[in-house]
């Protein structure tokens, strides 16, 4: 780990000793990973707890949206770690071109991947979330966890540079690229070229349903093709089509 001023005030029971552990850093500026860690919900009640206290009127929104939460720290992780991706595969695969280079990169960078890294890495436990987003769940919602994973790893970025943010990418990763042997192929895609192969109709997806709250959406996606149906179920649509897609083409084969 890095060396750090003797001034900086740690305990063995903070739960951000541990992220930093996880994540081999101890942070010059703790306070980027405490904010990498606090979910709007929680940033929310902390300013109207502040406002309130000042006097001002329990409740009041803050002054900028979103303001004391992960969402900046997400913002600029979110293109480290692209850049550390794109940098990882050119490097791991010499010999590949764009068209195979963007599916690995699309899947090491999805959603489901990113939120599997934040639960096996123990950030679902350390996110700072307001009780009542934590009464409706709000800390196993796959984007909440994959923000998290970008955000610290912005702040990593911002308080050590890329290469602390490298280290942690390559470890962290390490599996997922590892069992990549072939540039994986989306199900939508995979379902097309099955269809196509045999002169048959392309699918065609239809919205079965669409509920939940804004911040954890649910949808509901029925795909139709070759006089056989299937349907999938996720917190994004496109996410929803692929399972869906998986599961009418293995029916059909």
């Amino acid at each position: 780990m890095n060396d750090v001023p003797a001034t900086r005030e740690t305990g063995a029971d903070d739960p951000l000793t541990g992220i930093e552990q996880t994540v081999g850093w101890r942070f010059a500026r703790p306070a980027l990973l405490r904010e990498a860690l606090t979910h709007r919900s929680a940033a929310h009640e902390a300013q109207s707890l502040a406002s309130t206290r000042a006097g001002g009127r329990k409740g009041r929104r803050p002054a900028h949206k979103g303001q004391g939460s992960n969402e900046r720290l997400e913002f600029i992780g979110d293109r480290v770690l692209g850049l550390l991706m794109a940098e990882w595969l050119i490097e791991r695969f010499p010999d590949e071109q764009e068209g195979q280079l963007g599916p690995r990169l699309a899947h090491l960078v999805s959603r489901t991947a990113l939120a599997g890294i934040a639960a096996a890495l123990g950030f679902r436990e350390a996110l700072e979330v307001a009780p009542h987003e934590e009464r409706a769940g709000i800390r196993d919602a796959a984007n909440v966890l994959a923000d998290s994973v970008e955000a610290v790893l912005g702040a990593l970025y911002l308080d050590g540079g890329l290469d602390p943010a490298r280290a942690f990418v390559r470890r962290a990763w390490g599996d997922i690229m590892t069992a990549q042997a072939l540039p994986p192929k989306d199900a939508k895609t995979a379902l097309q070229e099955w269809l196509l192969g045999r002169g048959l109709k392309l699918p065609v997806y239809v919205l079965e349903a669409a509920d939940g709250p804004s911040h954890a959406p649910h949808f509901t996606i029925r795909v139709e093709a070759a006089g056989r149906s299937a349907t999938g179920e996720a917190g994004a649509k496109r996410v929803a089509e692929s399972l869906a897609a998986a599961s009418l083409l293995r029916q059909l084969q």
